[in-house]
């Protein structure tokens, strides 16, 4: 059996980060987990084959190599699927359908031969056990339960062309245990936090560095801390004696809730893991939004104070926000733009609220009668799937506002400069110069600090870097490429072409 194993090209966003990665000729950010994943799990006398569409086209000679193509996806590269599907179906190829998209809208692709959905530990051994077997494998393979992780393999990580990637990824959990009603992870994975074993995690560091993998790997769980005890006392402990027997080649980047502030030790841990960076859903500084919105793990603190805890521990946070709640009043745009400038938060993505299919906020909505349409999978793209309390007009004005004053870029370089004051790196950042660094580095100068909009402030921020924080000059380079993407992708700035 011959198996074309295809992810869709997801379009420009910002966590696309294509403007960025075209500094340091890199294809795109992170590897398709969750497709190689599932083709670990197929039988091991299949013949496999990748493409990402994001780092290579899809050619017809690829779909007609195939007896059937794999495709996974989520709802932002709708309009990609759509295309692999019509590749396919001129192809007369099975097309066999699995991931976030499909589980949630499988009754919009009729031309799809099977669907493996929810999650595939559990529900692709009864598709290929029909296989096998020699049945007719049904149209619809679904489970309500869900999957033990203890049977999850080691993904296929050697399919990957590993040099177009900026980040490998890693799973180690899955589910979350909070509710919050606009998010539908819980939907999707529940709400019981479901963990590999620290055995499977090092075995996948081993793949990876096996491979020759070294740099930055992102860890790609909803929530790393949602089995706060697990991962204190069994899993961050074994990854610090591997990474010292390793010699630390690996920097990981994670996500969790905002109460990680709340345990020194675990932060402890953490960065002496190799953690350098945590994205954290804020969400609002509005008291009545995280009410509404039941983000409970927010409520009762000082948001500011535990942002810059994380800071000083040695972790970059970046940030989720959020505006069109029912609870916004007009005052919360300039609430928002505070919060983000105060806190030193780099990366900070505003999106205005949308609402998934299957989360609490869509069937209230629902109810209300004021959903519009289906989400785009984008929240940062200035679009609503529904119709807000608020004036639309003055909420899309309010989120541009807020848009420019944090992403132009003189609040932009004045907020980099409040993240190098309250951050404490604990190990000096370690960068050998090469040839790719020297590239990049002619490249932001001859974009940014030449031929872009806003050079002057550039130049000033570096200055300033180079006389007050010397040694996070390389820092500060990154962020001012960060800065650039950011700025494409709201419309802030046209991109350059070198």
């Amino acid at each position: 059996m011959k198996i074309l194993l295809v992810y869709p090209y997801s379009p420009d966003s910002f966590w696309s980060f294509r403007h960025a990665l075209s500094f340091i000729s890199k294809k795109a950010a992170v590897p398709p987990l969750g497709l190689i994943t599932v083709s670990a799990m197929l039988p091991s006398s299949w013949e496999k084959k990748l493409v990402d569409m994001n780092v290579t086209k899809l050619k017809t000679t690829d779909i007609q190599w195939a007896d059937m193509v794999f495709i996974s996806a989520m709802n932002i590269q709708k309009d990609s699927v759509d295309y692999v599907i019509r590749e396919c179906v001129k192809q007369e190829v099975k097309i066999v359908a699995g991931g976030p998209l499909f589980t949630q809208e499988y009754q919009n692709y009729p031309e799809v031969s099977h669907f493996i959905l929810n999650e595939a530990e559990i529900t692709l051994p009864l598709f290929l056990n029909d296989l096998e077997s020699g049945r007719t494998p049904g149209k619809l393979y679904i489970t309500d339960g869900f999957a033990d992780l203890s049977q999850s393999p080691v993904p296929d990580f050697h399919l990957l062309s590993m040099k177009d990637y900026a980040f490998m990824s890693l799973q180690v959990s899955r589910g979350c245990p909070y509710a919050c009603d606009f998010c539908e992870i819980t939907t999707l994975l529940g709400r019981k936090v479901r963990m590999k074993s620290t055995a499977q995690v090092i075995k996948e560091l081993d793949t990876l560095y096996k491979l020759n993998w070294r740099g930055s790997i992102s860890v790609v769980d909803d929530n790393f801390i949602g089995n706060t005890k697990q991962v204190k006392n069994e899993l961050l402990p074994a990854m610090i004696s591997w990474q010292k027997s390793h010699k630390h080649p690996f920097a990981f980047s994670s996500q969790a809730s905002i109460n990680l502030a709340d345990d020194s030790r675990l932060l402890s841990l953490m960065s002496e893991a190799g953690f350098g960076s945590a994205f954290i859903g804020i969400e609002t500084p509005s008291t009545a939004s995280l009410q509404e919105c039941n983000k409970v793990q927010n409520k009762n603190r000082n948001m500011l104070h535990s942002v810059m805890k994380i800071q000083r521990a040695g972790m970059l946070v970046s940030g989720g926000f959020i505006v069109g709640f029912d609870s916004d009043s007009p005052s919360v745009f300039q609430q928002q733009i505070d919060f983000i400038q105060q806190s030193g938060i780099v990366s900070a993505m505003v999106g205005l609220l949308n609402a998934p299919k299957n989360t609490k906020l869509y069937n209230r909505l629902v109810d209300e009668k004021r959903l519009i349409n289906s989400s785009s999978g984008n929240n940062t793209d200035y679009s609503m799937n529904f119709i807000p309390r608020m004036n639309q007009s003055e909420l899309i004005a309010g989120y541009k506002k807020i848009i420019n004053d944090i992403y132009a870029t003189k609040p932009y370089y004045s907020r980099v400069r409040k993240l190098f004051v309250n951050y404490k790196r604990k190990k000096p950042k370690q960068q050998k110069i090469n040839i790719p660094i020297l590239k990049a580095l002619a490249k932001s100068i001859y974009i940014i600090g030449i031929r872009s909009k806003g050079k002057s402030d550039f130049w000033k921020f570096m200055i300033w870097t180079l006389v007050f924080q010397p040694t996070s000059l390389a820092d500060a380079l990154e962020y001012s490429i960060y800065g650039y993407h950011y700025r494409i992708v709201y419309g802030l700035t046209d991109q350059i072409k070198v």
